[in-house]
């Protein structure tokens, strides 16, 4: 079972308490943007086996959305931090770094 710690409340939740939200660090197609920005933004997302920046909401928590970086192969996770932030944290970039020495690096 994958367990979150929520950086609002402080608790360690299970995935029976939070929504999954997809990829974290997407950039917002904005005005003037072509049919093919807006597509990629709407439609193309990462789903690597490995390393996988997401969005989680805490909802039968704090109901607040937040970041958390985890394997996706063994469900390992690296860490959490809030939605607010636009990169991972350099700590949990660290972790992720000793964890997996062959991770290529945050691509946002």
């Amino acid at each position: 079972m994958l367990i979150l710690h929520c950086p609002y409340c402080g608790i360690h939740a299970d995935e029976t308490e939070l929504a999954p939200g997809g990829e974290a660090h997407i950039r917002r197609a904005g005005p003037g943007s072509d049919d093919t920005e807006f597509e990629n933004y709407m439609f193309a997302r990462k789903n690597p086996k490995g390393v996988h920046f997401e969005r989680w909401r805490h909802v039968h928590g704090c109901g607040k959305w937040f970041h958390a970086a985890r394997a996706t192969d063994t469900l390992e996770v690296f860490g959490t931090y809030p939605a607010q932030t636009t990169e991972p944290p350099e700590e949990i970039l660290a972790h992720i770094r000793k964890r997996r020495p062959d991770w290529k690096g945050f691509q946002g």
